[in-house]
Order: structure tokens, then sequence, then C-alpha cells
């Protein structure tokens, strides 16, 4: 029986992206599914290198528990749910520095001659929840679509994450009680 591995990364938990975690649990816990929760703000990871933590990189190693504790989780899941915000149209720095200390060499991947093999190939579905102000449309056709194009289909692909899927509430500011409901309702239904 497979486990999600839900990463949820925002420091407010009076947030609509709180409010996404809360919906996911909720419809985990009723339909009995094996999860975890990692809360990034909540358990103070610390997303940006030391000078001693820098000098291990080519190992692949660490000094911080917490990126041990996150890579046994890591290899434990099936599924991963990413909830976070997005922020200057891109991911918030404490996700990206998630990536960038977790995902170690020889973990998460291994170098080859034409670029990197992913090893977290365990993880057969990934989905990536976002919140926003700026409209979806406009972060695909005039932001650059970072998180589509360079989160979903080349870091997580490249980790060996290959089916991924993003959904995106743009425009939140203006979102009505019931737009939100509903897009809680889809996430639902998409998981």
């Amino acid at each position: 029986m497979g486990q999600t591995l839900i990463i949820y990364c925002h420091p407010y938990d009076k947030s609509f992206n709180h409010a996404i975690l809360e919906r996911i649990l909720k419809d985990m816990n009723q339909r009995r599914a094996r999860y975890r929760v990692i809360n990034l703000y909540a358990e103070k990871f610390m997303p940006f290198y030391t000078e001693a933590e820098l000098a291990l990189f080519n190992t692949g190693k660490t000094l911080d528990p917490l990126v041990l504790r996150y890579q046994e989780m890591l290899k434990e899941a099936d599924q991963l749910i990413f909830i976070t915000p997005i922020w200057w149209n891109d991911l918030p720095g404490m996700l990206k520095g998630f990536i960038d200390k977790v995902m170690k060499k020889r973990f998460a991947y291994l170098p080859t001659k034409t670029g990197i093999a992913g090893q977290l190939t365990n993880i057969k579905k990934a989905y990536v929840f976002t919140t926003s102000t700026s409209p979806t449309w406009y972060l695909k056709f005039f932001c650059g679509n970072s998180i589509n194009r360079t989160f979903v289909k080349t870091t997580l692909k490249q980790l060996g994450i290959k089916n991924t899927v993003w959904h995106n509430l743009g425009g939140i500011d203006s979102k009505s009680p019931t737009q939100l409901q509903t897009y809680l309702a889809t996430i639902s239904k998409l998981i």
C-alpha cells in the first residue's frame, strides 16, 4: 500500500494554502489513506546551505537532521503533494531551499554524461497545488511559466518524478467564498 508525502510551504495558518492542506488531510483521513506531512515553516527548516553543509555537497551527505528525515520520508512515498503560494512568479525561497538541500546527489539523482538521472522513481504521481495573486494565464504567458516549465517539467522530471499535475488558483484576492470552496472541491476530486 502506498503512502503520500505532503510538502506544505506556508508560514500562516489562516492562509488559503492552509485551507488546502486541511481539506487534503480531511480527505485522506476519510479514505484512511496513509500519509505524512512536512510542514517546512512549522518545523523550522533552514532552507540555505551553511559553509560546512556546502562542503559536503559532492559527497551527497548532510549535517542537517531534517534533511535526513525528509529523505527517509521521500523514500517511503509513492505520491507527493506540494502546497505552496507563488510569490513573485515563482516558488517561495523556503521550498526552493528544500529542493536545493534535500534533493542531494546520490540520493535524488546521479550525474551522467548527458545530465542527471533521477533516483526518485518510487514516486509515481505528484500534485503541485499553488495560489497566486496574478491570474494563472498571466503567470503562464507573461511571467515565464516557471512553475510548470521549470519546477514541474524540468526539476521534478529530472528527479525521476514524471507524472505531475499542477493546479493553480490564480487571482486569489478577487475570489468569492463560493469560488474558494469550488477550488477545494476540485482538489478533492483530483486526488
